[in-house]
């Protein structure tokens, strides 16, 4: 198949990359919010959510792989153990609190119970998020190591310039 000539200059390059940037995250924190409205409002199962969850786990993975992939962390937070910890005990904050509500609404007479499920999920969530962060924060360091190493294309043996 042949490909044609990109028409765009770099400026309106640049504009449409921020504009595909713009559109995946607002895919991403969409499907967010409709699971979780669907999930509260709708009081739907997971089997009913099952193409909305499909599509935010392909879009957060394929971020994920090709952002360490690239050797690119974050442009705010640091690949190290205090973000991982504080990135980890929001998640679990707010799996919690979802947890606590999607089963009191389930059994609103069991107001502990309902607690409980909530610490539960956010223990839960707490450990595999920040098992996860720690492991990718290691595979980021690997990636960055091996970049640093890799000459530049600009850099040649002998050359004076470089």
């Amino acid at each position: 198949m042949k490909k044609n000539k990109n028409n765009l200059d770099e400026r309106q390059e640049q504009t449409l990359l921020r504009i595909e940037h713009n559109g995946c995250w607002l895919a991403f924190w969409g499907l967010v919010a409709v699971i979780v409205a669907q999930r509260i409002f709708f009081d739907l199962d997971f089997r009913n959510l099952a193409g909305e969850c499909i599509v935010f786990a392909a879009l957060a993975l394929y971020i994920a792989v090709g952002c360490l992939s690239q050797g690119i962390w974050d442009r705010r937070l640091k690949p190290n153990t205090s973000s991982n910890l504080a990135v980890a005990l929001t998640a679990a904050l707010i799996t919690g609190i979802l947890g606590f509500i999607f089963t009191v609404k389930r059994f609103p007479d069991k107001i502990a119970g309902s607690l409980a499920s909530g610490v539960v999920y956010a223990v839960i969530t707490f450990t595999v998020c920040f098992a996860v962060l720690q492991f990718s924060a290691g595979l980021f360091r690997k990636k960055q190591a091996r970049l640093e190493e890799e000459p530049q294309e600009n850099e040649k043996e002998g050359d004076p310039l470089s």
